[in-house]
């Protein structure tokens, strides 16, 4: 039986996490303010049939399928509806519920207030969104398992006026780097630590 990791709603795609999305996703765009579902199981090859179910089942575009050394993921997103519609379909084919999925438990969670320009630089060496500037202040995160990543991205995206710098939903841990002035980057690591707990 796979484990579910996560399974993930998200309404409205913020324009900052969709355009991150593309930067690095082999399937199809997805547009600001579409709807999404992100799936994460165990094992990793269990992603296959699921995909083929949500696929199938209503007009929704695939963005991300990714079988990595433990799990699986999948993204695919669309109007509300049909996106519900085939989310529907993978709990079937599981054979359970989204509350079965894992819950997120958040590993690390750190404003660095008015960062130096050196460590600006080496944030935007190995970031693919907006760049951190120096003077900026920056907000890390950390959580398990990985693709809620892209949930608290989006969230602290919609409560705030912050950058993108980075976020990584695939992996053993999920990453998110957010940059911008100190009072909107405080109010986006709020946002994104609280649908997190909430979830919890």
């Amino acid at each position: 039986m796979p484990e579910l990791r996560s399974f993930i709603f998200i309404d409205r795609l913020q324009p900052q996490t969709m355009c991150y999305l593309g930067t690095w996703i082999k399937g199809s765009l997805p547009t600001a303010h579409a709807a999404a579902q992100i799936v994460e199981v165990a094992p990793g090859l269990d992603i296959e049939p699921l995909t083929d179910a949500a696929l199938k089942h209503a007009e929704v575009k695939a963005g991300i399928l990714v079988v990595e050394r433990q799990f699986g993921y999948l993204e695919f997103h669309g109007e509300t509806g049909p996106v519900q519609a085939a989310a529907d379909s993978v709990l079937d084919a599981l054979g359970t519920t989204a509350a079965a999925a894992t819950r997120p438990t958040i590993l690390a969670s750190k404003i660095v207030s008015s960062i130096d320009h050196q460590h600006a630089y080496l944030i935007n060496r190995n970031r693919k969104g907006s760049m951190a500037l120096a003077g900026e202040s920056l907000f890390v995160l950390e959580v398990q398992p990985a693709s809620y990543a892209i949930l608290a991205t989006n969230e602290a995206e919609k409560s705030a006026d912050i950058k993108v710098v980075d976020y990584r939903m695939i992996g053993a841990t999920g990453r998110v780097y957010l940059a911008g002035e100190e009072a909107d980057v405080r109010t986006a690591a709020d946002a994104a630590e609280d649908i997190l707990r909430n979830l919890g």
